[in-house]
């Protein structure tokens, strides 16, 4: 190693963001990534990159806040966002990507930068010197798990995250379900600037299958996930769901139309058989570019593997269905980031040391990609000596972003996606607008104070 080699443990989003990053700003990099050595409750392959849930990265809809935060990323040189472009599948007004060709070529753009060295083997212990950039996700082993817990001083936080089932397209049938995006939008195929790439040429107004329900189908369906069998946990785990990521039975244990006006809901979709809406509807994303297999979307649930298949099998078009994955659970880490870091992601009391991605708070692929982004040039700005490390404006979706995750009430901190709620609102003196018009001039303004920072800040990256 130099005095200019940033480690990163953990190869998953922000990991490997974070090794290209510091690359692309001077410095050298070790990477250490335990697959396949040591597997995961969630993972399949040992690929950097891999997707272990949904295969969205949200909106790419202009001027909403995913599309802000990851047009943001963009015009930062984001390495993980350009492949998510060239792997897109389509997905309505969301990116998502073909999850195995995008960690394949994460994979491949990893291997083949030569400042990157590639350990497969588990870091146990935080580093005793160096900067170092600790990435290893929501699933960190529980070695390095202790010994963060020994560092910070502080009892890890913990939730519960779960993982939507897939199903293979051929047992759909067809006759029950009918093609369309909600409201009939659909995302160009060079939205956000940038051409799909391996993506198909163009997006239809149906990327999205629905299966439709109407009262009697939904009620039937409602009941027998109520009765369905789940996973026992363990004894000395607590259920400590994440709101924004609700396992299915967990969401219709709070009222009968609570999945109406959640994944099931039907609003925006016209059966083309009736004309009319239906009572409920179970979207399915596709997966790959093959189209071969398609994912429940919000179906994420921990109930065992038979009652999957009986419960979910009442949804229409899925009677015959085979599943190529049922859904899972299993336990998030992360730490208490507002009472641990600095807005620029450095842990106070030993600066050199970096959260990035899931274990810091943030919740989403984009958000992890960002963290990692950000804290992969703070990194190599740091061993490189160029001065004071400085966060995004607070007025962009990068730096709502890292002052949410360093200024929530560490008493009950929540992991976050990124949302308006983030941002500063609008100066008072600003003419009353609608939220339309509000929300895209916040994007008009964070786009321009990005521009300041990474001219002023991030500075031009060195050649990799």
């Amino acid at each position: 190693m130099t005095n200019r080699t940033v480690t990163v443990i953990g190869g998953g989003l922000a990991g490997t963001e974070a090794a290209w990053q510091a690359v692309r700003h001077g410095a050298s990099v070790v990477l250490y990534e335990m697959r396949p050595t040591v597997p995961t409750p969630a993972h399949q392959t040992d690929r950097l990159g891999e997707l272990v849930c949904s295969n969205s990265l949200k909106s790419d809809r202009e001027n909403t806040a995913p599309w802000l935060l990851k047009e943001e990323m963009r015009r930062a040189g984001s390495l993980l966002l350009r492949i998510a472009r060239q792997c897109a599948v389509p997905a309505g007004q969301a990116l998502a990507v073909d999850r195995e060709l995008f960690a394949v070529q994460v994979t491949a753009a990893i291997e083949a930068e030569a400042r990157i060295e590639i350990r497969r083997q588990e870091m146990p212990e935080i580093p005793a010197c160096g900067a170092v950039i600790i990435a290893s996700g929501p699933l960190t082993s529980p070695s390095l798990a202790e010994s963060i817990q020994r560092l910070t001083g502080s009892e890890r936080l913990y939730f519960y995250d779960a993982i939507s089932p897939i199903v293979d397209a051929s047992t759909i049938d067809h006759r029950k379900v009918f093609a369309a995006s909600r409201y009939g939008k659909s995302v160009p195929a060079a939205a956000g600037g940038a051409p799909r790439g391996a993506g198909p040429s163009e997006e239809t107004a149906g990327d999205y299958l629905n299966c439709p329900l109407n009262e009697e189908e939904y009620q039937r369906f409602y009941e027998a996930l109520l009765g369905a069998e789940s996973v026992p946990l363990h004894d000395f785990e607590d259920r400590k769901f994440f709101e924004g990521c609700l396992p299915i039975e967990e969401l219709a244990r709070r009222g009968r139309d609570t999945l109406r006006f959640g994944p099931m809901k039907p609003v925006g979709l016209v059966d083309p058989r009736t004309g009319g809406m239906p009572y409920a509807a179970v979207q399915l994303r596709q997966e790959n570019l093959r189209a071969d297999s398609y994912n429940l979307v919000g179906f994420q649930n921990h109930l065992k593997f038979g009652e999957q298949k009986r419960v979910l099998r009442l949804i229409p078009g899925l009677e015959q269905a085979e599943f190529l994955r049922y859904g899972q659970i299993h336990r998030n880490t992360y730490i208490n980031a507002p009472a641990l870091l600095r807005p620029t992601l450095q842990l106070r009391a030993e600066p050199r040391l970096f959260f990035a991605g899931q274990i810091c708070g943030v919740e989403g692929y984009v958000e992890s990609i960002a963290t990692g982004m950000l804290a992969g040039i703070y990194a190599a700005r740091l061993v490189g000596s160029e001065g004071e490390l400085l966060p995004p404006p607070r007025a962009t979706a990068l730096g709502s972003l890292c002052h949410y995750i360093t200024h929530a009430d560490p008493r009950n901190y929540q992991p976050a996606n990124m949302t308006f709620d983030l941002l500063p609102p609008l100066c008072a003196a600003t003419p009353k607008l609608s939220r339309r018009e509000r929300h895209a001039r916040q994007c008009q303004i964070a786009l321009a104070k990005l521009e300041e920072w990474l001219h002023a800040h991030a500075g031009a990256p060195a050649a990799s």
